[in-house]
């Protein structure tokens, strides 16, 4: 009898020593979407630009290099922009320390002295000053003419 009464700890024991069962492995997490903006999508490099006064932002994914005519070249980090809406935000700060925000809308934009059509609107914010600009892919912005839609070739019309 004594025996009978061990016999159920016993196989607990043994069930509590023994090695858990494969777990199923956990589903990959699905990968965001890039961000698109009025159909460019913003892990491309960009070009973002204004004139009077010219200056210009290279984008290129991880750093934003900022200059233009009489403007000292600055770098800064780039990291993942804030979306909201119809709107794209980066904040970072230069190598300066000077903070730096460009703001780029699904707006359609003219820079004043070509005839060409941005898909984006920007505005820059940097050292105090603000800056009214225009955006696309760099992809774009060097395969358009001086008229048009600036329009990225790699990516679909629309």
């Amino acid at each position: 009898m004594r025996a009978l009464a061990l016999t159920p700890l016993a196989g607990l024991a043994l069930a509590a020593c023994s090695q858990p069962a494969d777990a199923p492995a956990a589903p990959e997490p699905a990968s965001a979407p890039a961000p698109i903006l009025a159909g460019v999508d913003l892990t491309r490099p960009l070009r973002v630009g204004g004139n009077e006064p010219f200056w210009a932002i290279e984008m290129t994914g991880s750093e934003m290099v900022y200059g233009g005519v009489d403007r000292p070249e600055q770098r800064a980090p780039q990291g993942q922009p804030t979306i909201q809406g119809t709107m794209a935000t980066w904040e970072t700060a230069t190598g300066a320390g000077a903070p730096l925000k460009v703001t780029l809308t699904a707006t359609d934009c003219s820079d004043g002295m070509s005839d060409r059509t941005y898909p984006l609107t920007a505005m820059v914010e940097i050292s105090g000053e603000t800056l009214m600009g225009c955006a696309s892919t760099a992809t774009a912005h060097t395969s358009t003419g001086e008229s048009g839609r600036v329009v990225d070739p790699a990516q679909p019309a629309g």
